[in-house]
Order: C-alpha cells, then sequence, then structure tokens
C-alpha cells in the first residue's frame, strides 16, 4: 500500500552478474504470494496489481531480525557488513520486540542507508556536535 515492490518471500534466490553487483529474485511457481503471519497466504499481484511486484532487485543492504538481547550497539556507530557471493554488503540488525513496527523500521534502516550511501552519517554527526559542545564548555 506504500508503493513498496515484492521481489520474494522467504526464499530469495541470488546471482552475481558481470559487473559484480549482487541481484535478488523469487522462483516460480509461486513468486506472486506471500505469507502474512494471522492471515495466511495471499497473492500479490491479485490484492495490489503487477506493479506490486518486481521480478528481480539488486541487493544494496542486508537487514537482520534479531532478538533484543542480542544487540550491543545502540548508536549505530558500529559498521557492519555481510559478504554474500563475494560481495561486501552494509548489515543493520534489527530487534524485534512485540508491538513494534517492524515495516516503518525497516523503511527507515533503507532510507537511512542511502542517507550513509551520500555521506550523512547521522550517529557522526551528532558524536561530533557533542564533542564540540563539550570543549566550549
Amino acid at each position: 500500500m506504500k508503493g513498496h515492490r515484492l521481489v520474494a518471500d522467504d526464499v530469495v534466490c541470488l546471482e552475481l552478474d558481470e559487473s559484480g553487483k549482487l541481484y535478488g529474485y523469487g522462483l516460480n511457481p509461486g513468486r506472486t504470494f506471500m505469507e502474512i503471519r494471522g492471515l495466511g497466504i495471499v497473492d500479490v499481484e491479485k490484492l495490489f496489481g503487477i506493479a506490486a511486484l518486481k521480478p528481480r532487485k539488486r541487493l544494496h543492504l542486508v537487514i537482520e531480525l534479531v532478538d533484543p538481547e542480542e544487540m550491543q550497539d545502540r548508536t549505530g556507530m558500529e559498521r557492519r557488513t555481510m559478504k554474500i557471493l563475494g560481495v561486501e554488503l552494509p548489515w543493520k540488525r534489527i530487534p524485534v520486540t512485540p508491538g513494534r513496527n517492524l515495516s516503518a523500521i525497516v523503511e527507515v534502516a533503507a532510507r537511512n542507508f542511502l542517507l550513509e550511501e551520500r555521506g550523512i552519517k547521522s550517529p557522526e554527526e551528532l558524536d561530533a556536535l557533542i564533542r564540540k559542545k563539550a570543549e566550549e564548555e
């Protein structure tokens, strides 16, 4: 409903193109289906139309949903990467707890990744502002 597109649900096939970029795609049959907990299996194409699907998409960021107990870095200053098929990708770990709006959090993570790609790193900017203020006092 927000204009996002489904590439695959659960099983994502990955391939490396000739330029060294990593792409993901879903397998047929079943590429248009998605499981939604509590609702079951839905056909995304029939619900939202063909524009809600994307047959293939470049992989830029890995997001892992984890237990909050596994989280240590709360600032975002720790930079992790994951190597997939020889390609080094940024890797974000997001704690999962009941009541959190995961789709919104994942969307913010993706948007923040785009800012970081443009050289805007919010944790480092805040750190610099705090250090500058401390030096002035």
